[in-house]
């Protein structure tokens, strides 16, 4: 019997090595698996690769894993912010790398490497610093640069609900990075708030397939306030 629900956040991050590509949810706020974060700070991994659409807000989710020192490199398209200050002061001190990449070229190489697509070449950031060393062409009389796929050894996602199977259904905005993300790793960890019986989801509402999908652990919902930052107990 496929079951892909794991008791804990603990277990659901296990086996996470060092030197691993992280692509992890979230848009600003939106979306951000702050639990699977927080087990993956407890389980240990260094030297990682983060993917994710900014650099952190505050000093949780993203920012504590910076805090940590066990980040080597922060691939994102908006990496500072007014609340930034984590990697602003480990970026400035030389102790984390930047790769920044717009953010339509961040979503299509996440999507490229769960197409199966080997590079493409795409128009954004041609004649800036941004293609320094980077294969141009010219295609019908316009300006590309060669893009290659970014995959990832484990996705880190929100989702609102899922069953056993991994099929997995999103809440407006936090859906945001979270589909293309689970194509394009090979192992992919969704936290949702709530478990379906199988045939409870309607097959049409499923955004992402199970089979992208290989552990899910239920966390409780928490009230936020403005920005999506956790209230004070």
């Amino acid at each position: 019997m496929i079951n892909k629900i794991v008791p804990s956040v603990a277990e659901a991050l296990a086996g996470v090595r060092d030197g691993a590509t992280v692509l992890i949810g979230g848009f600003g706020t939106a979306g951000i698996p702050t639990e699977l974060i927080a087990a993956l700070i407890e389980q240990g991994a260094r030297d990682l690769v983060v993917v994710n659409n900014n650099a952190g807000n505050g000093d949780e989710g993203l920012a504590a894993l910076l805090k940590t020192g066990r980040v080597r490199k922060v691939i994102c398209s908006f990496p500072r912010q007014a609340d930034s200050w984590v990697f602003d002061g480990l970026y400035r001190s030389g102790q984390i790398e930047l790769e920044l990449v717009p953010q339509g070229n961040l979503a299509e190489r996440i999507r490229a490497a769960g197409a199966g697509i080997g590079a493409f070449f795409c128009p954004t950031g041609y004649g800036t610093e941004l293609a320094t060393g980077k294969e141009t062409r010219e295609i019908d009389g316009k300006p590309y640069v060669l893009e290659y796929p970014i995959h990832g050894d484990v996705a880190l996602i929100k989702a609102e609900a899922g069953d056993r199977w991994g099929n997995l259904v999103y809440r407006k905005a936090a859906r945001n990075f979270g589909p293309v993300m689970a194509m394009a790793s090979k192992l992919t960890v969704a936290s949702v708030h709530e478990i379906r019986e199988l045939g409870e989801l309607d097959p049409e509402a499923i955004v992402t397939p199970g089979i992208f999908v290989h552990r899910i652990v239920q966390v409780p919902r928490v009230a936020t306030q403005g920005a999506g930052f956790r209230k004070e107990a």
